[in-house]
């Protein structure tokens, strides 16, 4: 039995053999997961209907198990409302943050690295995330 914040068997056990620099993946309900898997991801299904579960609760639960250095999200198209990027910023607190164009973003979540997609039923746009796992630093490694 597990005592984490985070019970997902499959889920812990993908954390579980991610080190520094693997990319994981928080998407929303209309990101096309099944086309963006690569030779290392294992895709979670956490979608049962539309709003469950969200995006921000799976990065919640996510920050509470596993290090996050960085992220990236999608760029968004001028006209369009991507508020959820800023919640993202404010779970995540000081790491770094970047932004990819469409096309890109979607070959970055392809690559080798990236050893978890965790497909959400999100429905705002632009909710795809990717986070790039840091290390556990000891404490007398706290400076660096």
């Amino acid at each position: 039995m597990l005592k984490t914040p985070v019970i997902h068997p499959t889920i812990m056990e993908v954390l579980g053999r991610s080190g520094h620099f693997a990319q994981v993946v928080i998407a929303d309900g209309n990101l096309p997961v099944g086309a963006m898997n690569g030779p290392n991801s294992t895709t979670v299904h956490l979608n049962f209907r539309p709003g469950l579960l969200d995006s921000l609760t799976v990065l919640e639960g996510i920050l509470e198990v596993c290090p996050i250095q960085g992220a990236i999200v999608m760029e968004k198209p001028a006209e369009a409302n991507a508020e959820i990027h800023e919640e993202f910023k404010n779970l995540l607190g000081d790491v770094s943050w970047d932004e990819m164009e469409r096309w890109a973003f979607y070959d970055k979540i392809k690559e080798p690295a990236t050893t978890l997609i965790i497909q959400t039923g999100e429905q705002r746009r632009f909710a795809n995330l990717i986070l790039i796992v840091g290390v556990v630093k000891m404490a007398e490694e706290s400076n660096f």
